[in-house]
């Protein structure tokens, strides 16, 4: 009894990794929703979409409420989630594979994903749901880290094939049955594997458009097919939880719930992002703060607001960490971008959160604006942000959430040290900034500045 005692007040203090009063380290559900909106979850705020099993999930761990996809587009936003890195160092210059990026070309083969990763660590893999990062051989699902993959290459407005590894399984899919076809799959993976520690990466197509509701939900929700399609997504998140519980995994498995950026602008009359203004492709914050829960029984605490800066990017090296994975020797091209917010997670009393700012990216590559604490500074014409054409905008989120005031006159000395602060980064990622994987992309050149960023 007092040395459980003792080990908990050292996972308290941060001392020991948090897994230390554990038999073994953690499983991970990695979940991700495509297209969904901050506001989209009754527990973010929503009063036409029930999502209880989600509000569950918040109410068992810690719901993030500045936590910020890696870009406001589909690849990008993958790319950072899945390397801890900001696209634009891999050479994402803008657009998704199949719209502005070749089928050809995608993540590089060499850059090393969070697949491998814990592959390398001795944990199974497993990837359900939509890939997106490059339909070469070499950059699918297989050569990026996964053991096993059910999957499609692209969105499911993109593409009609299903894979489940190599093999071709449905062409054309049903879509309105992907959402419990990945789960079903997902299902499968952590029976297979439950006794062993395992990685499972759920990049779920709902409820990317076209949104077009399973027949057991259709006509549920009272937000049409696109409430329909989160809510069947919401309760096949129920049956994952419900395997792990089953299964006496629950206490020994880290879950985080999240989306690849806002509303896609033709959602907009279902799809909500309030407080917030800006859909997909925007660097408003509407674009890319989207919902987070991380839960731990045990471990992060349960029924918790944290509201510090978090992002996609600080998921790889926060999930090494408490898996007590190394990155200090893994061979590869990756710089990472990305933050341990370990003890910010846990709310360790000695916690120093490690963000302090962050780079905002348009959907076509471009650094538009970044973020320290409260304060927003827009570097680029920005047709939503008033005053953005002539010169430098800055926003402070804590009373303005909607980003409508321009408060840049009054604070001359804080533009000019987040404008350098954002110099100083792009510069050090055009510096370090590798290709596309595939051909013709080695001699591109980096993407764009922002207009006010020189």
């Amino acid at each position: 009894m007092m040395r459980a005692i003792f080990v908990v007040a050292l996972i308290t203090l941060g001392i020991f990794p948090a897994q230390a009063a554990a038999q073994a380290r953690p499983n991970v559900v990695l979940i991700m929703a495509d297209d969904l909106g901050y506001g989209d979850l009754s527990c973010y705020g929503s009063d036409t979409i029930a999502t209880p099993v989600l509000d569950q999930l918040a109410s068992e761990g810690t719901r993030l409420t500045s936590f910020y996809a890696g870009c406001t587009v589909c690849t990008p936003s993958r790319v950072a989630l899945l390397t801890g890195t900001y696209p634009a160092r891999l050479g994402g210059r803008g657009g998704v594979v199949g719209y502005g990026i070749k089928p050809a070309n995608g993540l590089a083969p060499e850059v090393l994903t969070i697949g491998e990763l814990f592959r390398s660590a001795g944990y199974a893999t497993g990837l359900c749901g939509k890939w997106h990062l490059g339909d070469a051989p070499s950059m699918l699902p297989m050569s990026q880290g996964f053991d096993t993959a059910f999957f499609i290459t692209k969105s499911n407005n993109q593409t009609k094939q299903l894979y489940r590894n190599e093999q071709l399984v449905a062409d054309p899919f049903d879509n309105r049955r992907l959402t419990e076809q990945f789960t079903a799959e997902a299902v499968r993976f952590i029976e297979a594997n439950r006794k062993q520690p395992f990685f499972l990466y759920l990049p779920f197509t709902a409820p990317h458009f076209p949104a077009e509701a399973h027949p057991d939900w259709k006509g549920k929700s009272r937000l049409g097919a696109y409430g329909d399609v989160v809510e069947e997504l919401d309760f096949r998140i129920g049956q994952i939880l419900q395997t792990l519980k089953a299964r006496e995994l629950d206490e020994k498995t880290i879950v985080v719930f999240t989306s690849d950026n806002g509303p896609e602008p033709g959602q907009k009359q279902w799809a909500q992002a309030k407080p917030f203004r800006g859909l997909k492709w925007s660097a408003l914050e509407g674009g890319n703060r989207v919902p987070c829960l991380i839960r731990w029984p045990g471990v992060i605490p349960a029924g918790r607001d944290c509201d510090e800066i978090t992002a996609a990017i600080d998921i790889l090296p926060t999930l090494a960490h408490a898996c007590e994975i190394d990155l200090t020797d893994t061979p590869s091209r990756l710089k990472l971008d990305g933050v341990n917010v370990w003890n910010t997670l846990i709310n360790s009393p000695d916690n120093k959160h490690a963000r302090k700012d962050l780079l905002y990216w348009h959907g076509w590559g471009v650094p538009q604006a970044v973020r320290v604490d409260n304060w927003k500074l827009y570097l680029d014409r920005v047709k939503e942000i008033s005053g953005s054409e002539q010169g430098p905008v800055l926003i402070n989120l804590a009373e303005d959430p909607a980003e409508q005031t321009d408060v840049s006159g009054k604070h001359p000395e804080r533009v000019q040290a987040m404008k350098a602060l954002a110099l100083e980064q792009v510069a050090d990622i055009e510096a370090h900034a590798i290709p596309l994987g595939g051909p013709g992309q080695e001699d591109e050149p980096v993407g764009k500045r922002g207009l006010w960023l020189k």
